[in-house]
């Protein structure tokens, strides 16, 4: 019995300590960071902050490069900071 209890607690939990920065930025990944407080916002886009994954201001996360995952940052991209990929890519002129 606790044998069977011993496997169970230790599936699906690893630790992520001393990996700190070191980890890479996987390609279906954006890192978001929320820069500007919620207060005075209704409590929908707190809401959304949260379900993001963020729990301190100025704090920053990898989330998954979902279409769900967008609609959220776009419903409070007025407090977040977006690193990753933008979307269609930008052609500069040369200037000439």
């Amino acid at each position: 019995m606790a044998d069977k209890r011993e496997q169970q607690q230790g599936r699906g939990h690893r630790s992520r300590r001393g990996q700190g920065d070191q980890r890479e930025k996987r390609d279906g990944t954006l890192r978001v960071t929320w820069v500007h407080s919620s207060i005075g916002h209704n409590a929908a886009a707190r809401g959304t902050i949260r379900a993001l994954g963020l729990h301190r201001l100025h704090e920053t996360v990898d989330i998954d490069d979902t279409p769900a995952n967008r609609g959220m940052i776009r419903r409070v991209a007025f407090l977040l900071e977006v690193a990753g990929p933008a979307g269609p890519a930008k052609s500069e002129d040369s200037g000439s």
